[in-house]
């Protein structure tokens, strides 16, 4: 049973080459991937034509709109609105219609660019196998080759969400179970990427998909780099794991020879394990007046009330930096308005100066 995408013509557009015509756009929505198409009326109609004439003069479930003579749809917006919503009705009748042979026809899906029913079930079964993990066949159709890719790059962000949760975990089954679920997505994401790269060493070898669809050098490239850069990003994520991995080994090591050494230096000389007690009350620090009195519960609430207290100070502090800083902001703006008074006066001494000068000169012609 193949899958049924589901169909829609949202917009039109306009082409002017060679002469004005509409274009319909067709979005097509798969479980793994979205795209859109474009087609005019008299493909419609050639698809219509082409379905009746395979069915043995048997119409399709849906009919066309109807052709218009005398008024264009690149002059009449209402026509072509009108249009859109026909040709749209007519591709989701022929693809819900429980007569399935409409929708599986050759003409049918390669009107809309989807592979046949035959490579379309084995398309499913590859990315179904993809996701168990099960599959060790080379990919070498080309659209299912992007829905492995697309799907690998979800496995990789499973992984290093499951890493980032593991590093940000305390309890040890919480970690382990992190571990566990990155090393599950790591394995698959193995398994795809020698799929996706056996599959390009297939289809470079003659070029050409099992649907017939030719890749040129430059998407084979490309293609390359897309499985070399999953194949890093996985090996940088199992290192990454590993080395967080050693390191909690490392220190559940070190936990425990400090724990040993811890006991080792208070038991007496010569007592053994068994006759050691357990230590009690505070050994450790320097008592002091306030803290001699009180006990292990009483020491903890006065360290809560000291860094409560020391916290207010903090606050305090920085409510006289944030005033000391409004108040240099006014100096600062004050500065400013000083400065241009200044300015300004130093404009009228110069203007004064000049009237004096001028003075000057007209008494010195007067004697």
């Amino acid at each position: 049973m193949t899958t049924r995408p589901e169909i829609s013509i949202p917009t039109t557009s306009t082409s002017s080459i060679p002469k004005p015509f509409t274009l319909y756009n067709i979005t097509l929505r798969l479980p793994l991937r979205t795209f859109t198409l474009q087609k005019r009326y008299s493909d419609f109609t050639t698809l219509h034509n082409t379905l009746t004439s395979q069915a043995n003069g048997v119409s399709p479930p849906a009919s066309l709109p109807p052709k218009s003579y005398f008024t264009s749809t690149t002059s009449s917006p209402a026509l072509a609105e009108s249009r859109r919503i026909g040709l749209q009705a007519y591709l989701q009748t022929i693809n819900t219609d429980p007569d399935e042979r409409w929708r599986n026809t050759p003409a049918f899906r390669s009107f809309l660019n989807l592979p046949s029913t035959s490579s379309n079930g084995r398309h499913s079964n590859d990315i179904r196998s993809a996701i168990n993990g099960a599959s060790s066949q080379p990919i070498t159709d080309p659209v299912a080759w992007l829905d492995h890719h697309r799907h690998l790059k979800s496995i990789l962000h499973s992984a290093r969400l499951a890493i980032t949760k593991r590093d940000q975990s305390a309890s040890p089954q919480s970690q382990h179970e992190c571990s566990a679920s990155a090393k599950k997505s790591l394995v698959q994401a193995g398994q795809i990427t020698a799929n996706l790269d056996q599959g390009l060493k297939t289809l470079s070898s003659d070029a050409w998909g099992s649907t017939g669809e030719k890749l040129g050098d430059g998407e084979l490239r490309r293609r390359r780099d897309l499985v070399e850069s999953a194949r890093k990003e996985k090996e940088g994520l199992e290192n990454l794991l590993n080395a967080m991995v050693a390191k909690s080994s490392l220190d559940a090591t070190i936990a425990q020879a400090s724990t040993a050494s811890k006991e080792k230096l208070l038991a007496a000389p010569g007592e053994s394990q068994a006759q050691r007690k357990p230590a009690t009350g505070r050994v450790l620090g320097k008592e002091t007046d306030r803290t001699r009195a009180l006990d292990n519960q009483g020491v903890l609430q006065l360290q809560k009330q000291l860094m409560q207290e020391q916290d207010q100070d903090v606050d305090v502090l920085a409510q006289a930096v944030a005033r000391q800083r409004k108040i240099a902001g006014e100096i600062q703006a004050e500065l400013v308005v000083q400065q241009g008074l200044l300015g300004l006066l130093d404009e009228d001494v110069d203007r004064v100066q000049g009237k004096i000068g001028v003075a000057n000169n007209r008494i010195g012609k007067l004697r």
